[in-house]
């Protein structure tokens, strides 16, 4: 017999402090809260520090004609603490901004690190980039794009942004995914959804032109 356990919603969470560590472009904040418990029960005080980052949006740019993708590959600090490569390869991405919708941001930053137009979006995924530290959720779409306007170096100067373009081959792609040279989550899940909807998707798109 399955134990019939509580279903919970934010109604179940008792915010008791917040107290602000750190304000700059980022934010983190300490919280202490209390939570009910799967046996019925209330928890103790939890205390918890909370990376605040605003949410963000992300295309995976798809060439259906030339079976090609567009890909970034750009310098991350962070990564350094794991890897001897810190040059990243990604999907074009950017935080959301305040009365932006996700699919503006697509084709803004699309525009802004690619300089590539996007004249189609099909919803990914919407996910949580790292619940146990960080508010941040990311929007993920797929973008309808002509590969071969990709090329050449990108990026805001104000932003210390310096991306290079890449046109790749989807099954290039996959086979980097595999080999673990494409290792960031959002590019990987992006490339993953493809693997699995690309009939889908060419149908869908070729179909229109």
């Amino acid at each position: 017999m399955t134990t019939a356990y509580p279903k919970f919603t934010k109604a179940d969470v008792t915010l008791i402090k917040k107290e602000s560590l750190y304000k700059g472009f980022f934010e983190l904040n300490r919280y202490h809260l209390k939570h009910k418990l799967f046996d019925g029960s209330q928890s103790k005080i939890v205390v918890r520090e909370v990376f605040e980052r605003r949410h963000a949006a992300a295309v995976l740019p798809y060439d259906p004609i030339r079976d090609e993708l567009v890909l970034l590959e750009q310098f991350r600090f962070p990564a350094m603490e794991t890897s001897d490569q810190p040059w990243l390869i990604e999907v074009v991405a950017g935080i959301i901004e305040h009365g932006e919708q996700p699919q503006e941001v697509c084709i803004r930053e699309a525009q802004e690190e690619a300089g590539i137009l996007v004249s189609q979006l099909i919803k990914v995924s919407s996910y949580l980039a790292s619940p146990g530290a960080c508010t941040e959720r990311i929007h993920v779409y797929l973008g309808y794009v002509d590969a071969s306007t990709a090329k050449g170096i990108h990026g805001l100067d104000s932003e210390s942004e310096d991306i290079k373009v890449l046109t790749v081959p989807f099954e290039q792609a996959v086979a980097w995914l595999q080999e673990g040279k494409i290792d960031n989550s959002t590019a990987i899940i992006a490339i993953q959804w493809l693997m699995l909807n690309k009939q889908k998707v060419r149908q869908q798109w070729l179909a229109t032109e």
